[in-house]
Formats: structure tokens, C-alpha cells, sequence
């Protein structure tokens, strides 16, 4: 939909949509608004990078509710909760489903860019994170069998004497498997390998 991270902004008030809009983009950030829920969710999708800044209350589906929408269709983008009200239930219910911040209004308009700023680095954070997990599980995907036991061995800090041990193989029999694991993992060391045995939670 976009051609880069942009600060969603979902609110029923005109008004207030206008004025986030102008405050982002003054700051360099690049916005999108929508009037109600149903038509930000019919724009994006979890493809889409960025942060979303959610009024609590509109009619039809509210703020705390799209955000609840928002984890079950994977969208994941990190959101920030408005509201004229400030009611405490509903920012306990906000953070709970992870919201990043809960901000009143009117409320100071610095903050708000700084709490949109770290919202959207910590999105491109954990993008890469996502990323970096996809591509070591489709690694992994291409071991076999005895290469997945190998990389788990050596990534336990076993020498390539203890894995032949441990395996009841020959120690050069391991050393060709490590090679053949080292290049598949695209990895140079066994603490890059220990790294990414961790990441796909196979330690």
C-alpha cells in the first residue's frame, strides 16, 4: 500500500485527524488516516511497516478493539492508544495487548513524535528479528537429518572428538558434516552458528 514505514492514524474526528497528519509530516513523518477501523483494515495489512495511533473511542469497532483485531490477523505493528477520556481500565487493557503508549488528550505534541519515533524503530527492530529467524529456519530447512544433530552439538560448544562420541561416528565424518553445516547456515564461526541455533529455539 505504501512506499515506506508510515504512522497510521485511525480516528473518527476529522479535526483531530488533520492535526496528527499535519504534526507528522512536520516532523518528516509519512502519515495515513482513516475515519473508522473497518477502513484502516481494509488498507493494510502485515505487510505494511510503521506504527498505528489508535483513538480509543469511535463508534463501531473502538481502539482497543482493533488492536485486539490487529494480533489475530498478524498485522503487527506497534500502536499507540489516544483518548479524551483517560479512563485507567482501558489503558491497563492497552498495555496488556501491547500497546507501546497511552496518551490523553490533548496531549503534548513532542511526546507524541517521540513515542511515534520509538514505535517505529522498535517495528523496524523486530522486523529484521522476523527476518533474520525466517531465513535461519529456511537454512536449517535445507540440513539433513544427521547435519541438524551436528549443528546442535557444536552449537552446544562440543568438540568435533565429543560429537563423533556422542553420535558414534567417525571424527572425520563430523568434520566433513560441519562444513557442509557452516556453509549452509552461511555462517563463519560457532558462535554465529550457537546464535542461530538459538534463534530458531533449538538450544
Amino acid at each position: 500500500m505504501t512506499a515506506g514505514p508510515t504512522v497510521y492514524v485511525v480516528d473518527d474526528d476529522e479535526g483531530v485527524r488533520d492535526a496528527l497528519a499535519l504534526h507528522l509530516d512536520l516532523a518528516g513523518l509519512r502519515v495515513q488516516t482513516f475515519a473508522s477501523a473497518d477502513a484502516f483494515l481494509a488498507a493494510v495489512g502485515p505487510e505494511e511497516a510503521g506504527c498505528a495511533v489508535l483513538d480509543i473511542r469511535m463508534p463501531g469497532m473502538d481502539g482497543l478493539t482493533l488492536q485486539k483485531e490487529m494480533a489475530r490477523r498478524g498485522i503487527p505493528l506497534p500502536v499507540i492508544i489516544i483518548t479524551g477520556h483517560g479512563d485507567v481500565p482501558a489503558a491497563v487493557s492497552a498495555f496488556r495487548a501491547g500497546a507501546v503508549d497511552f496518551l490523553q488528550k490533548p496531549f503534548d505534541e513532542d511526546r507524541l513524535i517521540d513515542r511515534v519515533r520509538e514505535a517505529m524503530e522498535r517495528d523496524a527492530r523486530d522486523r529484521r528479528q522476523r527476518q533474520e529467524e525466517e531465513d535461519a529456519r529456511r537454512r536449517a530447512d535445507s540440513l539433513s537429518p544427521r547435519e541438524r544433530e551436528v549443528m546442535l552439538l557444536i552449537a552446544e560448544g562440543l568438540s568435533n572428538k565429543h560429537v563423533a562420541l556422542r553420535l558414534d561416528i567417525g571424527v572425520r565424518t563430523v568434520e566433513t558434516h560441519r562444513a557442509r553445516v557452516m556453509e549452509k547456515m552461511g555462517v563463519g564461526s560457532v558462535s554465529e552458528l550457537a546464535r542461530l541455533a538459538l534463534l530458531l529455539g533449538e538450544e
